[in-house]
């Protein structure tokens, strides 16, 4: 039986994010997040987690064949990398000097534009 679970709150990760991969097969890797499914708490990160997938042949692709491409990896797995010092580290948020919520680095308090 497949449970769903509801997602509360905000994510630490967005696309474009540098993420570096804590935990799994790909532990101690970075990449790029590619993009963000909020309804599994899941993230494919470009080169990370690649998965064969067997194509089978249309008329756009006669020839069909196996291809590579990125299974997602749930975010608890994933650390946001810090701009200014390339490290993992946690995130927190803050309300800037308009009032809006922004991410900033835990370990040198900078803050992460996206």
């Amino acid at each position: 039986m497949v449970r769903k679970v509801k997602m509360q709150g905000k994510l630490h990760i967005k696309t474009g994010d540098t993420v570096k991969v804590i935990s799994g097969d790909e532990k101690g890797k970075t990449g790029k997040v590619i993009a963000v499914d909020r309804e599994k708490s899941r993230a494919k990160v470009e080169g990370l987690n690649m998965v064969t997938k067997h194509v089978k042949p249309t008329a756009s692709n006669p020839q069909g064949g196996i291809e590579k491409k990125e299974a997602g990896i749930h975010i608890s797995n994933l650390m946001l990398v810090d701009p200014k010092t390339g490290e993992a580290t946690k995130t927190g948020r803050k309300r800037n000097e308009n009032g809006k919520l922004v991410r900033y680095s835990k370990k040198t308090g900078e803050v992460i534009n996206g």
